[in-house]
């Protein structure tokens, strides 16, 4: 029988090393606090999603929609593993860059907002949602975050990198630029943020919250400023908010204090707004067109409204007749598609590219791409939006298409 008893034993060791030392039965729990139900108690960890809430659900032994108890211990779809101490790749068995700087970002905002008691670094203890690991496909549409692509210290491990530049435009947390390749070096880029000012753009409702379009098109435009800089572009950030950086959290306030390159302040007249910023553009682009900078591109970004029950894809507008405009709005559209089917699997990607007679396609002298992000007024495709860590893909997402056509000559 100790002979039996050995063996099992030893049968279980073998097991937990061919099974991958990042195995994980450990959740992180939590009370109610008090109002909190089930979706808030999940959304305040940033695990509600179908996925999430299912295994939240199942842990529990609750059914759908079954009342909480205040004070009672819950266990939430969130794995708790045992840093290394080396890298979260080498912790968790999972050898993807952009899903460890997710899980970074997760573990630094649940340590900034006081619901993770330690840092992952000195604890030693990694949280990483149930759906990163088992349901990928939601990821898109889920509370993922992800660092910003010039981080210096990439999940945990890296080196320092050297320092690009310090940019006040983007708050005091993200003014630091760090280098990550001078691939986009001699290349200029004009990044806008759709609406601002007097105009917010398209509004969505949001748990009774506005959400306004020109706050959402502002911080994805500023991430992708961010991660062009950290790859050696010029950038102008065409519409500026003075105290507006890249921002967190889901909801982002509505303000009318945006200004047009460089201080100029955005009339109220639609036609006047748009000729102002395109006008900026043009005087920018002439100029740096006469100092031999012939690599110039404008990238406006926008989020579509439409009716509630419309979800849309991010698709993609050019300007007629102009090759540059095209190639790169297609590439780009091609990016997007990649990670879709990547991070949606099964669901498919319905994003399209064309032309369209709008002002700023119509005036902007250099190549322009006019991109929607998705329909402010639909539910998932919010997700897509207020999720911080989904702006912050989007910008990535974006970066890698700019940096394939740059490599195609475009």
């Amino acid at each position: 029988m100790k002979h039996v008893h050995f063996l099992f034993w030893a049968f279980l060791f073998w097991l937990s090393l061919v099974s991958g030392f990042a195995q994980t039965t450990r959740h992180v729990e939590a009370q109610l606090q008090p109002g909190d139900g089930a979706l808030a108690l999940l959304r305040r960890y940033e695990v509600e999603t179908p996925c999430g809430k299912t295994y939240f659900y199942q842990q529990n032994n609750l059914r759908r929609n079954q009342g909480l108890v205040l004070h009672k211990q819950y266990i939430l779809p969130i794995l708790v593993y045992q840093y290394n101490g080396r890298s979260i790749r080498t912790t968790t068995g999972v050898d993807d860059l952009d899903w460890a700087l997710q899980v970074q970002a997760y573990n630094d905002r649940m340590k900034a907002s006081g619901l993770k008691p330690g840092d992952f670094r000195q604890d030693k203890e990694l949280w990483v949602p149930y759906h990163y690991v088992h349901c990928k496909d939601q990821m898109l549409a889920s509370p993922a975050s992800v660092a910003t692509s010039s981080n210096p210290m990439q999940g945990g491990a890296s080196a320092p990198k050297t320092l690009r530049g310090n940019y006040a435009i983007f708050g005091k947390d993200h003014a630091n630029v760090y280098v990550e390749s001078n691939n986009l070096a001699g290349r200029v880029y004009y990044i806008v943020g759709g609406h601002g000012g007097p105009d917010p753009g398209a509004v969505g409702s949001y748990y009774r919250q506005s959400l306004c379009e020109d706050e959402y098109a502002y911080d994805v435009a500023l991430r992708l400023s961010h991660s062009l800089l950290a790859h050696g572009a010029t950038v102008y950030i065409i519409l500026r908010d003075p105290n507006d950086g890249i921002r967190g959290g889901e909801i982002l306030p509505c303000d009318k204090d945006e200004t047009c390159w460089i201080d100029q302040v955005i009339p109220i007249n639609q036609s006047e707004r748009l000729f102002q910023r395109s006008d900026a553009i043009n005087e920018l682009y002439q100029k740096n067109l006469q100092q031999g900078v012939r690599s110039q591109y404008a990238i406006e970004i926008h989020v579509d409204a439409g009716t509630q029950s419309q979800r849309v894809d991010m698709f993609f507008y050019h300007q007629f007749q102009n090759a540059d405009s095209e190639r790169m709005a297609r590439i780009m559209r091609e990016t997007i598609k990649e990670k879709y089917d990547e991070y949606r699997q099964g669901r498919g990607y319905e994003g399209t590219v064309t032309a369209r007679d709008l002002h700023m396609l119509r005036e902007v002298l250099a190549p322009t791409v006019y991109i929607e992000l998705g329909n402010i007024r639909n539910r998932e495709d919010q997700a897509r939006l207020v999720i911080e860590g989904n702006r912050q893909l989007i910008a990535n997402w974006l970066t890698e298409g700019i940096l394939l056509a740059a490599r195609e000559g475009n």
